[in-house]
């Protein structure tokens, strides 16, 4: 596991769905090269996937955002198929919100056997933002980075302040 990929949440919801987003279109073909070298190199690949109930109005997120999305064992619950995920995926881990505590506690398990971890996917100032953070509390004195070109937000101009507020907390950006 020296090398780590993580791949937030590229689930077609975000992508092509219920919360579409161009930005994140545009950075599928340059994510699928990142996830195809890491299996090349024999990396670690961890995929994310926001998952939601059918009570998905009724939590403190639909209240804040009242769109569903990612209800888990829907289409759009899945992470896109030019990804491969199921192939690909060394782990694929299901989140309740943004940040994913289970992430988190397997990056401080294997925190011996990783030199580096890597960030890619959606979206840049919300989900990626928070496992970066997250990650970086339970393993501090590792390498994580974001590679800005692998990730895209809900905007260009907070996908931009996501990425300046990683870098303010020691978070290298790749571009």
């Amino acid at each position: 596991m020296s090398k780590v990929l993580v791949v937030i949440d590229m689930q077609k919801d975000f992508i092509t769905g219920a919360l579409r987003n161009e930005e994140g279109i545009a950075i599928v073909p340059y994510v699928k090269e990142k996830i195809e070298a890491a299996k090349a190199a024999g990396n670690t690949i961890i995929f994310t996937r926001d998952t939601h109930g059918d009570d998905y109005m009724e939590t403190e997120e639909g209240a804040n955002l009242p769109v569903p999305h990612c209800i888990k064992g829907t289409e759009g619950w899945q992470i896109i198929p030019e990804l491969n995920a199921d192939e690909n995926a060394d782990y694929i881990i299901d989140k309740e919100t943004f940040g994913s505590k289970e992430l988190a506690e397997l990056m401080a398990e294997n925190e011996d056997n990783i030199d580096e971890v890597e960030f890619i996917g959606v979206c840049t100032d919300i989900c990626v933002i928070s496992n970066v953070l997250l990650t970086k509390a339970m393993i501090p004195n590792k390498k994580i980075y974001v590679d800005a070109k692998g990730c895209a937000g809900v905007t260009p101009a907070a996908h931009a302040t996501a990425l300046e507020a990683m870098k303010a907390c020691h978070i290298k950006i790749e571009n």
